[in-house]
C-alpha cells in the first residue's frame, strides 16, 4: 500500500502525473517556480468524473448495473492545459476524466472537476473558484484565537466532518448539531484538504475550538464532496473519520447555486443559458459547476474508495426543513452522541420558510439563519427544469442504489 500523501507533496495514491512535469521541474530554476508547477500540474484523483456507465456495479451489493449515460448529454467543455501538456480528450457523453488545468480568471461559469482546489490564472496570479463559498485567512485566525469554548480544554483534530453539498443545507445542520454540549464546531469554512492543504495538520489543528476529554470536534466545508484530493488527504490524517453529507434533490440545488451567485453578479447570464451546450438539441453542460455538483453517485464513487459506506451519513436536505428534529436524531446517533437536540430546540419561520433553533429553557426568540439563506428563486423555464430532471435521474437512481436510501426527488417532483 502506499504510503499516505504528506501536506503540500503532489501525487499519491490515484494521482496520475502529467509528462510535461519532469520537464518543467527539470527547468525549473527556484523552489519557488518548482512549487508552482507542482501546484498548477498536479495529477487528477480517482474520483475523476466518469459516464454512469464505467462505475462498478459492486459500489452496492445487489444493485442491477449502472444506467447508461442519457442521449443528449454534452461533454463538459475542459479549460485548457498547462503549457506543454497535452490536451484532455473530449468524451461524448458525461464528465470525462478530471484535470488540474490552468483557467481564464474571467470564465467563471466554467469550473475544472474539482471546483475546491486552489486554480491558478493566466496571469501566475492564485484565485479561488468563484463558484465555491470563502473563508478568509483573517477569518480562520480570529476562530483559531477566539475559539468557541473558554479558555480550557486543548485542540484537536476533527473526528467528524461535514463534506457536502453545496447549497444542500450544511449551514443549517451544522449550527442544529452546535447546539450539542458535546460538540465544538468552528464557525468558519477551513476550507483546509482543498485549498490550505500545504499549510499543515498544526495549522488546521490551531483553527479548531479547545475541547474538553469525550467532547467532538467538527467542522464543515462543503467543497470536500466534489475535491478530487480530499478523500485520499481526509484518509491520511485519520482513516477513522466520520462523515456526514447533507444532499438536496440535484435540479433545486443547482437553481440555488445559481440564484446565490446571482445575488453577487447580477450581470450574469440566465439559468438557462449556463445550463446547456446546445439548448435546441437539449445538451446539458455538465462543466458548469452548479449542474455537476449535484451528480452526487460520480463523486461519492472517489469517497468509497478510501471510506467505507458505514463511515459516511447522507442526510436529506428537505428533511432537514420538514422533520429537522428526525435528520438531527440520526445525525446524532451516527455520532454516538446523546440525543439532546430534539424538536424542542426548532421553531417553523413561516416567513423564512425553513426551521429556526432555540434554547428550550430560553424565552427569547429564536435565532435563524442569515438573510443569506432561503433567497427568492428566479423563475426557471419549465422545460429546462423538464430536461434536468431527465438528465439527473440515472444520476439518482445510481446514487439511491449506492447508498441503499432513496430520498424520493423524482416522487417529489412529480407531485408538483
Amino acid at each position: 500500500m502506499a504510503p499516505p500523501a504528506q501536506p503540500g507533496v503532489p501525487g499519491g495514491r490515484g494521482s496520475k502525473v502529467p509528462p510535461a512535469r519532469k520537464l518543467l521541474c527539470m527547468c525549473s530554476l527556484s523552489l519557488c517556480l518548482t512549487y508552482l508547477c507542482y501546484s498548477l500540474m498536479g495529477g487528477a484523483g480517482p474520483a475523476a468524473l466518469r459516464s454512469p456507465a464505467a462505475l462498478p456495479v459492486t459500489a452496492a451489493p445487489g444493485a442491477p448495473r449502472s444506467p447508461a449515460a442519457l442521449p443528449g448529454t454534452a461533454a463538459p467543455r475542459s479549460p485548457p492545459g498547462p503549457p506543454g501538456s497535452a490536451a484532455a480528450p473530449t468524451a461524448s457523453v458525461a464528465p470525462p476524466r478530471a484535470s488540474n488545468g490552468s483557467r481564464d480568471a474571467g470564465a467563471w461559469t466554467r469550473t475544472p472537476l474539482a471546483p475546491g482546489e486552489v486554480i491558478a490564472a493566466q496571469n501566475g496570479a492564485f484565485e479561488r473558484d468563484p463558484q465555491e463559498s470563502s473563508t478568509t485567512d483573517e477569518e480562520l485566525n480570529r476562530a483559531g484565537s477566539r475559539g468557541t469554548t473558554p479558555d480550557y480544554g486543548e485542540k484537536r483534530l476533527p473526528q467528524a466532518l461535514i463534506i457536502g453539498v453545496k447549497k444542500g443545507g450544511t449551514r443549517a445542520l451544522l449550527e442544529a448539531i452546535r447546539a450539542h454540549p458535546d460538540v465544538r464546531a468552528v464557525g468558519t469554512e477551513p476550507h483546509f484538504f482543498d485549498r490550505n492543504y500545504e499549510k499543515g495538520l498544526q495549522w488546521y489543528r490551531d483553527v479548531m475550538p479547545k475541547t474538553l476529554e469525550g467532547q467532538i470536534t467538527m467542522e464543515k466545508t462543503p467543497s470536500y464532496f466534489v475535491t478530487n484530493e480530499a478523500p485520499r488527504r481526509i484518509h491520511s490524517m485519520a482513516k477513522d473519520t466520520k462523515l456526514i453529507v447533507v444532499v438536496r434533490n440535484p435540479v433545486t440545488r443547482a437553481i440555488s447555486d445559481y440564484t446565490q451567485t446571482l445575488s453577487k453578479k447580477p450581470e450574469i447570464p440566465t439559468f438557462e443559458v449556463l445550463a446547456f451546450k446546445n439548448r435546441t438539441l437539449g445538451l446539458i453542460d455538465a462543466s458548469w459547476s452548479a449542474i455537476r455538483i449535484g451528480i452526487y453517485a460520480l463523486h461519492l464513487e472517489n469517497w468509497l474508495q478510501y471510506f467505507p459506506l458505514s463511515q459516511i451519513l447522507f442526510v436529506s436536505g428537505e428533511r432537514l426543513i420538514t422533520d429537522p428534529a428526525g435528520e438531527m436524531a440520526k445525525v446524532q446517533d451516527f455520532l454516538g452522541l446523546k440525543r439532546i437536540v430534539t424538536e424542542k430546540h426548532f421553531y417553523f419561520n413561516k416567513t423564512k420558510g425553513f426551521p429556526c433553533l432555540k434554547k428550550p429553557e430560553d424565552s427569547s426568540a429564536p435565532r435563524c439563519l442569515g438573510k443569506s439563506k432561503g433567497r427568492t428563486h428566479p423563475k426557471i423555464d419549465p422545460d429546462v427544469i423538464h430536461r434536468l430532471r431527465k438528465f439527473y435521474k440515472p444520476f439518482n437512481v445510481m446514487f439511491y442504489q449506492m447508498t441503499g436510501q432513496d430520498f424520493e426527488w423524482e416522487r417529489e417532483e412529480s407531485e408538483k
